[in-house]
């Protein structure tokens, strides 16, 4: 099974950076890195262009023009050229663990969808991270204690256990909660048959809880992708919120829908 990364950035080249070099570090190498970028400026360009000529990883590069938050689009058009049968939705400001593929790979599952989890990071041990010369996993996990102890993660034992497949990770109903877009996983063949993400829910919020409901609405399953899938994500502070509450809304009344049809 070739796994696609749908890997969604703009203009943050240094956690990018990371985000790369943890995905060159993957114990699986049966997959392609798809960057889905929304119109990020040319030190993002040209560091991309360093990873196509310089790295091991399978690397397309889709851009398109800087017109407001668009993830939904340019998310879509990866899903539209990706080669892989299965999707691994991933965000550029998240580092992976060196099993990221792999478990999401041992998840997967016909007629199902896999919402990841993450590790929140600090805003000072995201800095301190950011100036690492490179991606450095086992000197991150030496320090996970320390790190714990004093804010720096708002997780430990996920990162330490992993649990494998099982019937508690099933849902059984939509629930908005947990759902990260920046960790998520499916079958290409269900993200068609969809039609992808709702691009007309523009700025940043809830485009991935939309997903989800309709993969749901449309007879996919919901597994939980918790103490298997962790991603590190880097601390950042959210520019423009002014989308969250319409897009929720928006989330809310397709839910209501379904309820009222029943």
């Amino acid at each position: 099974m070739k796994i696609s990364v749908l890997l969604a950035t703009y203009n943050w080249p240094e956690a990018l950076r990371l985000c790369l070099e943890s995905l060159e570090k993957q114990t699986a190498k049966n997959f392609e890195v798809i960057i889905a970028d929304d119109g990020s400026g040319s030190k993002t360009k040209e560091l991309i262009e360093q990873f196509i000529k310089n790295s091991n990883l399978s690397i397309q590069h889709l851009w398109q023009e800087d017109l407001g938050f668009r993830k939904t689009l340019i998310l879509n058009k990866a899903i539209g050229v990706a080669s892989g049968e299965y999707l691994v939705f991933l965000d550029g400001d998240c580092i992976v663990q060196p099993d990221f593929i792999e478990r999401h790979r041992r998840l997967a599952q016909i007629g199902f969808l896999v919402t990841g989890s993450r590790v929140l990071l600090s805003e000072s041990l995201s800095k301190k991270i950011l100036a690492w010369p490179h991606w450095n996993f086992s000197a991150f996990q030496s320090n996970l204690i320390t790190y714990r102890l004093n804010g720096g993660i708002n997780k430990f034992w996920p990162i330490i256990i992993k649990l494998g497949n099982g019937s508690w990770r099933i849902y059984k109903k939509f629930v908005w909660r947990r759902i990260k877009g920046c960790n998520m996983a499916c079958w290409k063949q269900d993200a068609v048959k969809i039609g992808g993400f709702d691009e007309t829910m523009t700025g940043w919020g809830h485009e991935d809880a939309d997903f989800v409901f309709r993969l749901q609405l449309s007879g996919i399953q919901r597994k939980s992708g918790a103490w298997s899938t962790e991603v590190l994500h880097l601390f950042h502070r959210i520019s423009d919120q002014s989308k969250a509450e319409e897009n929720a809304k928006r989330v809310r009344e397709k839910i209501m829908a379904k309820v009222d049809s029943q």
